[in-house]
């Protein structure tokens, strides 16, 4: 059995996301509470990425793109340019603020772009950490390629190796990338695991999944996914939460009392700035 969740669309100003997690059917998959995926679409000259600065609690972000680049800024001073392949995790930890915008140099241009957005929910132990920033381009993340199968190990451990980005749980996330025909076991490794169609005719044993939507696995199956023609999709999962979280707005907790103090923290200013920046966006009223 496979438990097929559809995406809801919302409208970020300018572009549109299909939205995976949370969801009603499943709130989490492995570590992984919220899940974003946006394009392919060709952005016009006028209508840059242009995400104010925000804040962040208890969570890590987890920026990854197939097509296009974005700045990162964040309140730490980290001034990165994400492009294809590369992967950006902040930890946001106790508190960090960070804005998302199209890199200068394709300021005035239009611009393609199409990638993921995710938030790792902290264990209970780190949920209060230190925030910091890091970002591995692509040519440091493991790459397997062969029998039509070309696997990116873009955070945590699968298929014998490791990426580079430093994981707080146990963690599963990869870019796989198929070539007609081509096959591929999914292991029954991590305990919980879900395939994200992006592109092409992916089929998972006799279901044809569709694009866009989150195919979670059932634990401990072996299923095998099949491409006719070229497709792309990506792997995530990983071991369970070590307990209910509470997400509101950008802030992730264990207790409805850190959720209060970090809406508190944000409209009373004690969340820092990010270094040049003044625009900022407010807390909801609702």
């Amino acid at each position: 059995m496979v438990n097929i969740i559809a995406p809801k669309i919302h409208d970020l100003g300018g572009f549109t996301v299909g939205r995976v997690l949370p969801n009603l059917k499943r709130r989490s998959v492995g570590p992984f509470v919220f899940f974003d995926h946006f394009g392919p679409t060709l952005l016009a000259a006028e209508s840059p990425i242009a995400v104010r600065p925000h804040p962040h609690i208890g969570l890590a972000t987890v920026s990854y793109l197939w097509e296009g680049a974005m700045m990162h800024r964040d309140s730490l001073g980290s001034v990165q340019e994400i492009q294809a392949g590369d992967v950006n995790w902040m930890t946001a930890g106790r508190g960090i603020v960070h804005s998302e915008r199209s890199p200068e140099r394709l300021l005035g241009s239009a611009q393609r772009l199409h990638g993921l957005q995710t938030w790792v929910a902290l264990p209970l132990a780190h949920e209060d950490a230190e925030p910091s920033f890091a970002h591995h381009p692509k040519a440091t993340l493991p790459l397997i390629d062969g029998d039509g199968v070309c696997l990116s190990v873009v955070a945590g451990e699968a298929f014998g190796e490791r990426s580079p980005v430093r994981v707080f749980s146990d963690t599963l996330y990869v870019s796989i990338d198929f070539k007609d025909s081509a096959e591929l076991v999914i292991p029954a490794e991590h305990a919980e695991r879900a395939i994200f169609p992006v592109a092409g005719e992916l089929w998972l044993d006799d279901i044809l999944l569709p694009n866009g939507s989150l195919a979670v696995l059932d634990p401990g199956s072996l299923p095998m996914l099949r491409s006719v023609g070229a497709s792309r999709a990506m792997l995530l999962g990983g071991a369970p939460l070590d307990g209910p979280r509470h997400l509101w707005w950008n802030f992730v907790a264990s207790s409805r009392e850190r959720i209060e103090k970090a809406k508190a923290d944000w409209r009373d200013g004690r969340f820092g700035q990010v270094p040049g920046e003044t625009e900022f966006i407010p807390l909801p009223e609702i």
